[in-house]
């Protein structure tokens, strides 16, 4: 499912998590804010009828600070990946909420007798949308939006409503879905979009401990519990680091106008059928001189929630992704309805994501591309020659 209601503050650490008997902060009131190293911060509802109260934290690579903040008082601590911290709320000075901030699941694929190395079917449709067959509940096939700017499994209103036999309860129930020979166990929820052709948006994080190879020259989608030696060896992809923002996949990335350039983190996201979203907030920060891409339209696009984000779309001169150079991208500039709320990022999408026969090392957090047959095709916004 996509996340969105989040708001970008500074971190600011505070005291030291104590061992032995669990700590005591106070608050008057049932609200609060987590704050995670480098992540937007999360809103909480104090609970004392739920023990414990759970906040799992977003996907990290190494050891994190968290703070929780009160009204009035506040705890933070160090957190490391397979651990989790307790501690105790007292609202109104009588009511004790048992709380715990835990680390993401640690998966590793690594470790299994029999390795994976699992093909399925892939298909990358006209209006740029990456189809993955799955087969829902051992009862209903569908083609599912291969979405990195996604999480868990996401189906449509018309999906559920018209293809789905089962009648799945949303939110809280886990159900057996199966990619390939792979049988995962995930919860569902609800979208109204999800790409054309699509019935639903499947997140990477069903993969997360695995490594996904993406070969749009063949129209396969891999599966692997270890690193293939040929992909390793190969020294026509190159490597980029991968950091996460609130369990997405971000790869940076440098944008280029009028000789001025900016270089920043952005989402990877193949469920964006477009070139690259840019946020016009971060192009002011940075002094990116927008006003010289010369402007190729005006519309109203629509977000999964149906909601609308008015796009201009500007012809950016150059886009760099490590060593790959790409010229005169039709990209996307938004100012208003942004797809993560209160935070300012830039979105690479598949209108370039295409181009680049792509492994997702989420073992290691590393991404590899290499360029494909499409990577001189014509982009969906591309201007027209004598328009």
């Amino acid at each position: 499912m996509k996340h969105i209601f989040f708001i970008l503050l500074a971190f600011v650490p505070f005291g030291a998590f104590c061992q032995g008997r669990l700590p005591v902060i106070k608050a008057r009131l049932n609200q609060a804010k987590i704050y995670q190293q480098d992540e937007p911060a999360s809103n909480w509802n104090i609970n004392p009828h739920v023990k414990p109260d759970v906040f799992v934290a977003a996907k990290f690579i190494k050891a994190t600070t968290v703070k929780f903040k009160t009204d009035v008082d506040s705890i933070s601590f160090k957190l490391r990946q397979g651990e989790h911290r307790d501690f105790i709320v007292l609202l109104n000075g009588k009511d004790s909420c048992l709380t715990r901030i835990e680390s993401p699941e640690v998966k590793d694929f690594t470790k299994l007798a029999v390795e994976i190395h699992d093909t399925i079917p892939f298909l990358l449709n006209k209006f740029n949308t990456n189809l993955v067959p799955l087969v829902f509940n051992n009862a209903d096939t569908l083609m599912l939006n291969f979405d990195t700017g996604a999480t868990e499994i996401s189906f449509t209103d018309e999906a559920l409503k018209q293809k789905i036999k089962s009648n799945p309860k949303l939110y809280n129930t886990r159900y057996a879905v199966k990619i390939g020979s792979q049988t995962l166990n995930t919860k569902i929820y609800d979208t109204r979009l999800a790409g054309n052709e699509a019935d639903g948006l499947l997140g990477w994080d069903l993969f997360d401990g695995m490594i996904v190879e993406l070969d749009y020259d063949h129209n396969k989608m891999m599966l692997h519990s270890r690193m293939p030696a040929p992909i390793k060896h190969d020294p026509h992809y190159a490597r980029f680091k991968m950091r996460y923002l609130k369990n997405k996949p971000f790869i940076e990335s440098e944008i280029r106008q009028s000789g001025a350039k900016s270089k920043s983190w952005f989402l990877f996201d193949l469920g964006y059928q477009r070139t690259a979203m840019l946020d016009n907030d971060l192009l002011r920060e940075t002094n990116f001189p927008t006003r010289k891409m010369e402007v190729i339209k005006k519309v109203i696009m629509h977000g999964t929630r149906n909601n609308e984000v008015p796009v201009i779309t500007a012809n950016l001169q150059t886009l760099m992704i490590g060593k790959f150079e790409l010229t005169n991208v039709p990209a996307q500039i938004i100012e208003q309805n942004k797809p993560l709320r209160g935070v300012n990022i830039h979105i690479l999408g598949t209108d370039v994501l295409k181009r680049f026969n792509t492994v997702l090392d989420f073992q290691h957090n590393i991404i590899y591309l290499k360029p494909n047959h499409l990577y001189n095709t014509p982009y969906a916004d591309q201007k027209k020659s004598g328009a």
